[in-house]
């Protein structure tokens, strides 16, 4: 079985009881802010190497290496192979940096996108602008409905109805 539906069998199995999986969620995520955090101070030390050696490195078992690299995978440089990937399997965390920042505001983890370490990378007008460009790139924005005696759009003058609306 590959790392990641292992991983996903843990992670996701909800009849072991949501109480349960709280516990490894919560657990989960405080190293992955350990991990972020050393990840961010010192990029080129975790730059690539296989599965378990950057397990090794952060001091983190398997499987969360493994939650940890399918979490970043969509912010990364060059994508590693998380649906096949084995302990022994070369992956790299080469990322791009307002990328990383937006998906950690767009997966609404708080936690992540106000590390201190981001201060290395960005200043706070910086991280503000960031963190709008990823709201608004998911807001909908609807276009105003005309209605059949507004003003066609067109600007000839007349009723929508009597214009364009009559096609």
């Amino acid at each position: 079985m590959a790392l990641l539906d292992h991983w996903k069998k843990i992670a996701y199995d909800e009849t072991v009881g949501s109480d349960k999986l709280q516990k490894i969620w919560g657990s989960y995520f405080a190293r992955e802010k350990d991990m972020y955090q050393k990840l961010l101070s010192e990029p080129e030390k975790y730059a690539k190497g296989t599965v378990k050696e950057l397990a090794e490195a952060f001091g983190q078992d398997i499987m969360t290496m493994t939650g940890f690299l399918d979490g970043i995978n969509d912010s990364l440089v060059e994508k590693n192979p998380i649906e096949t990937m084995e302990e022994d399997t070369e992956v790299n965390l080469v990322f791009d940096h307002a990328l990383l920042y937006k998906n950690m505001v767009a997966a609404q983890a708080d936690w992540l996108y106000n590390l201190e370490e981001w201060d290395k990378y960005y200043d706070e007008a910086t991280k503000k602008q960031l963190y709008k460009e990823q709201k608004i790139s998911t807001t909908i924005v609807k276009e105003a409905k005309v209605y059949p005696n507004d003003p066609c759009p067109c600007g000839s003058g007349k009723k929508y109805k009597k214009c364009c609306g009559r096609k």
